[in-house]
């Protein structure tokens, strides 16, 4: 049996940065389905305040410095034919944001794109939107998409599967409690990092590895997924396990770090300062900590002033005063903790992978452009890049074929049993303990026996397919992914 065509030629999955900035790129015969598992503006992507980095000036930047910093801050470890496609086409796609899709980049008193400094940077090179620019860009691409009458968007739907077929997929689809199945010619996973795997993150509510773990079990290359970056500036609440952060364009802008003795301390391990790479502050607030016996640390801007701190960062302001901290006048508690993932799915330089017309971009994805270790506003950029490089392949390829699946839609999941409550919570536990700043390998080990018990006990336990079961099972295979590359990296 041969269908006429598949009901979309793409499904997208995610709405933040690399999803919208997808869909807007592909042409407009192309019919698009993006899918977002909560609301369309629940992303990391809404959530990036400091910028995105790019070459703009050309007089007082250049394409090769910003190259060197990414080298650097990644530890020479970085794929270079990945990095400098990212630096070199990047600069357009970022002013396309302002010029054509109305994104409010921050002028300077000359009405010149104003541009803010971050750790590692060697020049001022951030385009910002005060200190939310994350959503203002996904907000005006979330409006460009809504306008497109090629691209439906499903919210509160989760790609449960995805069954490869000759000429493409067949998707299943939960949707407020039902099933239902979509074919697509392509799919590009756009679905975002692992935060939720820790028991402290700056990830929003959907980072649960989904995307990643579908990808996995279909027999795509996971690379690298231990390469987790720890922000060394969350705020340091009270409690809730969601840590807002302090944005790297804080630091840029001259506040410094203080331990518990509201002491001035990176200078005595990096000549960069409060300016080294994350990884690096990271690192030395952890054994500051060990040194001075106390997790308190501390970000000091208050010399800035108030009108200059509430005019350059309004959202983390006002963030602050809800917890009780006036940052104009008082010290903010901060702290490390995960912030993002620089592996993932294993991809080409056009967000292929090695399972047939399945790609990836943004968080989810490994280009290699990041090494071990983001350099500060990269990810956005690189978000746009490779976003749009999946839609030039996966276009180019749809002009020379005439796509449709020969094969009936599967049946859908029949497990009836209940998911018990607890799996989440310990995951969150092993790679807390386990794989933090500093790593505790006797922990890893346990960790990996434990979350691989766990993944093959979820697979193959006839549950009930629900977002709860999806979400356990992601998180448990992200764990049992990570730590096993961590334990084969260290066998070698």
């Amino acid at each position: 049996m041969v269908f006429m065509s598949n009901e979309y030629d793409v499904v997208i999955v995610g709405t933040g940065i690399a999803g919208l900035y997808a869909a807007i790129n592909f042409p407009p015969q192309t019919r698009v389905l993006i899918i977002t598992k909560r609301d369309a503006m629940l992303c990391n992507s809404a959530l990036a305040q400091g910028g995105v980095a790019a070459v703009v000036d050309r007089e007082n930047d250049d394409y090769r410095l910003h190259i060197a910093d990414t080298l650097i801050a990644g530890g020479y470890k970085n794929d270079l034919r990945s990095l400098e496609i990212l630096v070199e086409e990047g600069p357009e796609d970022v002013l396309r944001l302002a010029k054509h899709l109305g994104v409010r980049f921050d002028l300077d008193e000359n009405q010149k794109v104003s541009m803010t400094l971050e750790g590692g940077h060697s020049r001022r090179r951030i385009l910002h939107h005060k200190d939310s620019t994350g959503r203002e860009i996904t907000e005006q691409l979330l409006a460009a998409v809504c306008r497109l009458p090629n691209v439906t968007m499903m919210e509160n739907t989760r790609l449960a599967r995805l069954t490869p077929c000759e000429g493409g997929f067949w998707a299943g689809l939960l949707n407020d409690g039902g099933w239902r199945e979509v074919s697509c010619s392509y799919c590009v996973l756009c679905s975002g990092g692992i935060g939720r795997a820790y028991r402290y993150t700056t990830n929003s509510a959907i980072a649960t590895g989904d995307g990643i773990t579908l990808a996995y079990e279909m027999g795509a290359r996971i690379r690298n997924l231990s390469l987790v970056q720890f922000h060394p500036t969350a705020f340091a609440a009270a409690s809730g396990r969601e840590r807002f952060l302090i944005s790297e364009a804080v630091r840029g802008e001259g506040a410094l770090l203080l331990n518990c003795n509201r002491e001035r301390f990176m200078h005595r391990y990096d000549e960069r300062g409060e300016l080294a790479p994350r990884d690096v502050v990271s690192r030395c607030i952890i054994k500051e900590a060990a040194i001075t016996g106390s997790d308190n640390f501390y970000l000091d801007i208050t010399f800035r002033g108030e009108e200059f701190i509430r005019g350059h960062f309004p959202m983390i302001h006002a963030r602050c005063l809800e917890e009780g901290v006036d940052i104009a006048k008082e010290h903010i508690p901060v702290f490390p903790c995960q912030h993002y993932l620089m592996g993932g799915i294993d991809v080409g330089v056009y967000g292929e992978t090695v399972v047939e017309r399945l790609y990836a971009a943004g968080e989810c994805s490994h280009t290699g452009v990041h090494g071990r270790n983001r350099l500060a506003s990269n990810s956005l950029l690189e978000a746009l890049v490779f976003a749009r490089r999946c839609t030039y392949d996966i276009s180019r390829r749809m002009r020379q074929e005439e796509s449709g699946i020969d094969t009936p839609p599967p049946s859908a999941p029949s497990g009836q049993r209940a998911l018990e409550p607890g799996h989440r919570a310990e995951i969150r536990d092993i790679l807390q303990h386990a794989w933090f700043v500093t790593p505790d390998f006797d922990a890893v080990k346990k960790g990996l026996a434990r979350s691989t018990e766990m993944m093959k006990e979820l697979r193959e336990g006839g549950y009930a397919v629900t977002p709860d079961f999806l979400e356990a099972k992601s998180l448990a295979t992200v764990c049992a992914v990570l730590l096993g590359e961590v334990v084969e990296n260290e066998q070698q």
